[in-house]
């Protein structure tokens, strides 16, 4: 777990607001890869940040677990959902007895572990039959706008991709020799101008940029999206990678 993970801690509160959820289209493929409902499913939400897929897949009837090293982001899932078990752990090192878990999940997290170790254990804790499920949300670079606004990012210093570093930038390869289920889904938002910069703000490249440069990125970032969405209103577009394996029945 580095530094620049952890560094969500700081924005805690943004990340939980800003960030966007996932469309119902996503737990319909984990089910689909699962072979199973959500409903009633033990799952271990895993680098659970905020509890913001961790309260999507309560809502499909999911049994969950969150799992989150930061203290900042742990703090938040407990005060906005005080009912849901968390535990303080990392992804290479799960505290939970073998063949516990149907599924587990690392929603926008997987890319913060050592896959290896992480995959490992996720076999381990997982019961025979039981599906690994990493997916992240990521602005579709397809999109003219978007791909213009992360060439600014790129050429601002940063590291591009909003900071996300999905399925297609890792590969569908999970552990050596291990290659999983690839779905995507596409869906959209349309949210305000503050709402789309507060989201690019919680995203860890900022966390290391320092606030006079990111103050001064978001200042131009703002009017170049005002020519290009008038009205303040900003249409994102996503494309949510899956990629799942389950362990051997």
């Amino acid at each position: 777990m580095t530094s620049r993970a952890l560094s969500f801690d700081a924005v805690a509160e943004l990340y939980d607001t800003a960030r966007p959820g996932y469309p119902p289209a996503l737990f319909d493929a984990v089910e689909e890869l699962a072979g199973r409902p959500l409903d009633g499913a033990r799952v271990l939400d895993v680098g659970a940040g905020t509890g913001i897929a961790t309260r999507l897949l309560l809502a499909r009837g999911a049994r969950v677990t969150a799992v989150e090293p930061g203290p900042g982001m742990a703090g938040r899932l407990h005060a906005v959902r005080p009912d849901v078990p968390l535990v303080r752990a990392i992804g290479d090192a799960l505290p939970f007895a073998g063949a516990t878990a149907d599924v587990i999940t690392y929603a926008q997290s997987w890319h913060w572990t050592d896959r290896v170790r992480a995959f490992d254990e996720a076999m381990r804790v997982l019961r025979p039959g039981g599906t690994l499920a990493l997916f992240w949300n990521v602005l579709d670079q397809s999109v003219p706008w978007i791909a213009d606004q992360n060439a600014r990012l790129r050429a601002h210093g940063g590291d591009g991709g909003h900071g996300v570093h999905g399925a297609r930038e890792q590969g569908p390869l999970l552990a050596e020799g291990v290659v999983g289920e690839v779905r995507r889904v596409t869906w959209t938002r349309t949210v305000s101008l503050d709402a789309h910069l507060d989201n690019f703000h919680s995203h860890s490249v900022f966390r290391v940029m320092g606030e006079a440069a990111t103050a001064a990125f978001m200042a131009d970032e703002r009017a170049a999206l005002l020519q290009v969405f008038p009205d303040g209103r900003v249409e994102e577009e996503y494309v949510v990678d899956l990629v799942a394996a389950r362990r051997p029945a």
